[in-house]
């Protein structure tokens, strides 16, 4: 990006009455699509469970140092009946709910 020069005037945002957007803003009288209507999106369930297991702790207030991400990296791999007693047990310990 280049400095504007003489040649090229800016305009002063505080002046502009048109609301500048980068999109247009939505139409109140356009459906909104459904999910399945949606752009599809694929998330491997190992990494939804990392990402759920440190949204967990965080929570829980548990903030996992540098040497922790290796083992959540491993409980991630776990089946889903292992990462859903983890949560049991976190939800019990640390008497929150989701």
């Amino acid at each position: 990006m280049t400095a504007p020069t003489a040649a090229a005037p800016t305009r002063s945002r505080a002046c502009d009455t048109r609301g500048d957007f980068l999109l247009q803003p939505p139409d109140p009288a356009q459906r909104i699509p459904h999910p399945a209507e949606r752009v599809p999106c694929r998330v491997d369930p190992v990494d939804l469970r990392r990402l759920d297991l440190l949204a967990l702790l965080t929570a829980a207030g548990i903030a996992p140092s540098a040497g922790d991400r290796a083992a959540i990296a491993q409980l991630s791999v776990l089946p889903g009946s292992v990462h859903t007693a983890l949560h049991r047990w976190l939800e019990q310990a640390y008497g929150f709910c989701r």
